[in-house]
């Protein structure tokens, strides 16, 4: 029945555009994800949560009560807590999209094999890339609205338009899993997989996520402002503090190259690796 049903689709597939690497059916991809989650998972996806609330009362209102108010940008001076709060929800959302998109990805790609039996189904490369990311994705939505269910009430987000961080939030989730699967698809090895940590942790404590980028010299502020997380941190921040201009597309268009550039070349290394 189950193998009546995979020659069906991909008979239907067959002569259309990418039929090689894309039969419309990620959703399985996700489903299954979303079934570890409910046996087994559960408890790694509440640890991202609570780590940037953590680190909000920890530095926002212990640190901050020896700071006061801090300038955000453009002139609007907030509290310490409303400044990094921005960053905390931007670093969030790179954090649960990468660590999914990386460890759990390698996992199934050189542990369990999961992949190969996938793709010896009807499914396609870009079926797996797509519902693999879809998951990051709906983490990243998760972590968002639960940090601004907790930030909120607590009058951390000045401006109304800070709702928009939340798609702001997936969107970023989208970039970095992206990215972060294409990267993780060229590796073979365990000890590899410490070179994710040694890229992350320098982009959250220089990013600008508990200091302005002021702090340092202009030729440095211009390389931490190209990094993925700054850009982040720059557009979530201006959401919530309600300085909506033109320079927030640069952001969103920096986001969206990230993405297309991730699926590409995570559809065409699962195809190298497992269509052969």
């Amino acid at each position: 029945m189950l193998l009546s049903a995979a020659v069906a689709i991909a008979e239907r597939r067959e002569g259309k555009f990418g039929d090689r690497y894309y039969a419309g059916r990620s959703r399985a991809v996700l489903e299954r994800s979303f079934i570890a989650f409910k046996s087994s998972t559960w408890f790694v996806v509440l640890s991202g949560f609570v780590e940037p609330v953590l680190y909000l009362f920890s530095f926002g209102y212990g640190v901050g009560r020896f700071i006061g108010n801090i300038d955000a940008g453009s002139g609007k001076m907030v509290s310490y807590a409303a400044f990094i709060a921005p960053a905390l929800l931007a670093t969030s959302a790179m954090n649960g999209a990468v660590y999914d998109s990386t460890w759990n990805v390698f996992f199934k790609m050189n542990q369990s094999r999961l992949y190969h039996g996938m793709l010896a189904t009807s499914l396609g490369p870009l079926d797996v890339a797509l519902g693999e990311i879809a998951w990051a994705l709906m983490r990243g939505l998760i972590y968002a609205i639960g940090f601004m269910a907790v930030v909120a009430p607590m009058g951390l987000i000045p401006s109304w338009w800070g709702v928009l961080a939340i798609p702001a939030a997936v969107l970023i989730a989208f970039g970095f899993a992206s990215v972060g699967m294409a990267i993780t698809s060229y590796f073979t090895r365990f000890q590899q997989m410490g070179a994710i940590n040694i890229a992350l942790l320098p982009m959250f404590l220089f990013s600008g996520s508990f200091y302005p980028l002021t702090v340092f010299p202009g030729w440095i502020q211009a390389i931490i402002k190209a990094l993925p997380l700054s850009q982040a941190i720059q557009l979530i921040r201006a959401l919530t503090l309600g300085v909506m201009q033109v320079g927030l597309l640069v952001h969103v268009l920096y986001f969206l190259v990230m993405i297309t550039f991730g699926l590409f070349i995570t559809t065409r290394r699962l195809d190298a690796l497992f269509m052969r």
